[in-house]
């Protein structure tokens, strides 16, 4: 377990320098230690030589592009993203968080927004630490599935894996940790990603539809995550604890 005293090492991947040093002089003065790369090389060479707890990925890079790897790097770490773009449609954002970012932020914006949102997603991180134990809690249990928090996974009733993408994975978390609860969009949103909804952002009712393809529920009568009218969603089912 990393000791009380170390600073959470940031990894800045943007090929515009002036970028890379401003965000690295800004999060350094604010209690962080920050690494730096121009590209997609350098990022493994950063993280295969030292402990990263949080990637700021650029989404527009020379060779590998943030979405590819981002997607790479999701295929073998639960290293926290966020991915930065000067492209702010939907579409690009919707792309991000499937692709395993665990937060999306359009350029250009106040540093002081980045360094509220890299606080946000490792807050969220240490919500699955027990705290009377220190430990990671390992799964969670319902309706006969199991989320594992470590390998990031869903596991169906009958044994299978089903694989979950970043924003899935963050928003059935958040369910869990709320059970029976009613969540309107608002308090998903920020929950998920530490901001209020737009009126025209559709990326909650996405993902939920698409997290409820994954528990393989009936899209007209759905019996996990329930719509409530007017009030958003609920999870209507009860949540053990599981430690190994």
């Amino acid at each position: 377990m990393k000791p009380m005293d170390t600073p959470n090492k940031i990894l800045i991947v943007d090929d515009d320098r002036d970028i890379r040093n401003l965000l690295a002089d800004y999060l350094d003065n604010n209690g962080y230690s920050t690494v730096t790369a121009a590209e997609g090389n350098a990022m493994w060479a950063a993280l295969q030589n030292q402990q990263i707890d949080l990637i700021v990925l650029d989404l527009n890079l020379p060779g590998d592009d943030g979405l590819t790897l981002c997607r790479t790097l999701r295929s073998k770490s639960t290293l926290p993203v966020i991915m930065l773009t000067a492209r702010g449609e939907p579409l690009d954002r919707i792309l991000g968080l499937e692709m395993g970012a665990d937060d999306y932020l359009p350029k250009p914006f106040e540093p002081r927004e980045l360094l509220a949102r890299i606080r946000s997603v490792l807050r969220r991180i240490q919500t699955n630490i027990n705290p009377h134990t220190g430990e990671a809690l390992q799964k969670l249990k319902f309706a006969g599935w199991t989320l594992d928090l470590t390998a990031r996974h869903l596991i169906s009733p009958d044994d299978m894996v089903v694989s979950l993408s970043g924003a899935e994975f963050r928003m059935l978390n958040i369910f869990l940790d709320h059970p029976n609860r009613v969540l309107n969009r608002d308090q998903l949103l920020n929950m998920t990603h530490g901001r209020d909804a737009d009126p025209f952002d559709r990326s909650i009712d996405i993902q939920i539809s698409r997290l409820r393809q994954k528990l393989r529920e009936d899209a007209r009568s759905p019996q996990i995550i329930k719509t409530v009218r007017n009030g958003g969603y609920v999870l209507a089912v009860t949540v053990a604890v599981e430690q190994e």
